[in-house]
């Protein structure tokens, strides 16, 4: 399966931000400054009415030192391990339902009036990223990086460069980025055909296309972070990134039904098919507050895309200091998305589609999280963190498929060594 990639541009953005906040100065020489370990081990269990589905184990070690005068090096180690069943695409009917694996070699049933799941659904992906930061020159900044990620059918490598620049007294940076990823696709028994039927059985194969095909993200962002004041600061960033090659998910089918929502035809189900292009934009505003001692941040993101999809998000994070190191953050997180053009459950007839998905991904959804951290600072530089967070996901129009929970748990060490 895709997983997320990071973006290097928003890291460097983040990162920028944090800095200005902070105020603080290097007064150390670049060879005494230790490295910077910050590490984190994240735990997500989902579920829906009738099943157990997604568990993620995410371990991630980030690595930063100073290498000059204001001149970093930095590397990101992540590993993901999913197990677990991922709905198919198929619709519920009060019937049983057999469908095949994405290997043909075996199949399996979902029994009747529950949403179909993949029980062979699985991943586990290694990343590392490296990223260069330096001074261009006393104004300005550049921060270079390279990633690359491995998963048993999926590899990315891509680059990523970020200048800015200050003005008005240090009190305003213009940022500007560029980020561009070559990935491979190499789905677990070829990419199938899109619109071709899904084989019920072994003794029939599926169409395919190709076992290694390709796809291409490229992302340009350009940003403002302002101070307002002492105790305030303010960040706008625009996006626009193109996606073009394989966009299709080689695992995903869709039901052929008719106005009641039963099976049709020789061939109920057909593999989904999405364009082999996507723009995407994107409108970013974050607004971070220090009281006496507290912090606030608010964040607004407004994400539409020629697909059809248009989204908002909204991340409040209230970070109350309890004296002593200790600190308490809530934290809620409301998303909302409409559905894509071709976000398809009712055409009777599929073969007269140029694009087609049932992926709940792509259609009306609603996502909220509530989450709670607590840490505490130690004197020697050192911070450990647990975050409880629970989220829940809802489909919205005509969409048969069952809310789903998540809970998440959260661990964090920061440390110099």
């Amino acid at each position: 399966m895709q997983l997320k990639k990071p973006k290097s541009i928003r890291s460097a953005l983040a990162v920028a931000t944090c800095s200005m906040l902070s105020g603080v100065s290097h007064h150390a020489t670049a060879e005494s400054t230790p490295w910077e370990f910050d590490t984190a081990l994240l735990y997500y269990a989902e579920s829906d009415a009738d099943n157990d589905r997604v568990t993620v184990v995410e371990p991630v070690i980030r690595a930063r030192k100073e290498i000059a005068d204001e001149e970093f090096l930095t590397f990101r180690f992540v590993f993901d391990s999913l197990t677990g069943a991922s709905a198919n695409g198929a619709t519920p009917q009060n019937t049983p339902q057999t469908f095949t694996t994405p290997s043909g070699e075996s199949t399996y049933t979902t029994n009747a009036n529950q949403t179909p799941l993949d029980p062979s659904f699985h991943d586990a992906r290694g990343a590392i990223n490296a990223e260069w930061e330096l001074p261009l020159s006393r104004l300005t900044k550049g921060i270079f990086s390279a990633n690359f990620s491995q998963e048993y059918d999926y590899t990315s490598m891509g680059l990523a460069a970020t200048l800015s620049r200050d003005f008005n007294n240090r009190n305003t940076t213009l940022t500007g980025g560029l980020s561009y990823n070559a990935d491979t696709v190499r789905p677990v028994g070829g990419a199938p055909e899109g619109l071709s039927p899904m084989p019920t059985t072994t003794a029939v194969k599926k169409t395919t296309i190709g076992s290694d095909l390709d796809k291409n993200v490229a992302d340009l962002l350009v940003g403002v972070t302002q101070v307002i004041n002492r105790n305030t600061l303010m960040q706008l960033n625009f996006s626009y990134g193109m996606d073009d090659g394989y966009l299709s998910d080689p695992y995903k089918i869709f039901s052929v039904v008719d106005n009641t929502g039963s099976l049709v035809g020789t061939d109920p189900y057909l593999f989904e098919k999405r364009p082999d292009s996507r723009a995407r934009q994107a409108i970013y505003w974050q607004t971070v507050h220090q009281f006496t001692k507290d912090v606030i941040n608010f964040s607004y993101r407004y994400y539409w895309d020629d697909w059809g999809i248009a989204s908002h998000t909204l991340d409040l994070k209230y970070r109350a200091e309890l004296g002593r190191g200790h600190y308490l953050e809530p934290q809620l997180r409301y998303y909302t998305q409409s559905k894509a053009d071709f976000y398809y459950f009712d055409t009777p007839d599929g073969s007269t589609l140029s694009y087609a998905s049932a992926d709940y991904r792509l259609g009306d959804l609603d996502t909220s999280t509530i989450g709670l951290k607590y840490g505490i600072t130690q004197d020697d530089n050192s911070e450990f963190a647990i975050r409880a967070a629970m989220y829940t996901q809802s489909s919205g129009g005509d969409a048969p498929f069952p809310d789903v929970t998540a809970n998440i748990i959260q661990f964090n060490y920061s440390f110099n060594f």
